[in-house]
């Protein structure tokens, strides 16, 4: 779909990347199109998935999660039920905000936004009894030089 994407689409979405709560008439005043041309550009890009959603990003620590974490597993069950059970785990634990299936040495790592430590031994509690994994280790993130979620254009 890259390919299908000009320079307007690329500027409405820089611009709703910044600021998702923009509304229409501001949007087009930035990338300098009529209202309702810039109006039809984003149903368009909604329908076609490249827009998947509106949300509101949330200072992690304000709201009590300020501990983040990259949980790395290894496994050696690689069956079609336990990649099942293991994306059934993760939907079913909020703490996890990312999870991503790994080539090289790894298998898999998660994301995971925390309270404390003690938190996170409760999670990994939780997590290791609805999973079989050969290794669990996890990086305690000390500083955010870099987090977000607005994609290069």
């Amino acid at each position: 779909m890259t390919a299908q994407l000009d320079k307007i689409d690329h500027a409405i979405l820089a611009e709703l990347q910044k600021d998702a709560t923009l509304s229409v008439d501001a949007l087009s005043d930035r990338v300098a199109l009529s209202r309702n041309a810039c109006w039809r550009r984003i149903k368009t890009l909604e329908s076609a998935g490249i827009i998947r959603k509106r949300v509101a990003l949330l200072d992690a620590g304000k709201v009590g999660c300020p501990l983040s974490v990259l949980v790395m597993i290894r496994t050696d069950h690689h069956s079609d039920a336990w990649r099942s059970d293991f994306a059934i785990a993760v939907e079913a634990l909020p703490e996890i905000t990312a999870a991503y299936r790994m080539t090289g040495d790894l298998d898999y790592v998660l994301k995971v936004q925390l309270a404390d430590m003690a938190a996170y031994d409760r999670f990994y509690k939780r997590l290791t009894s609805r999973i079989s994994v050969s290794d669990i280790s996890a990086s305690f993130v000390m500083e955010d030089i870099k987090d977000t979620t607005a994609l290069p254009l």
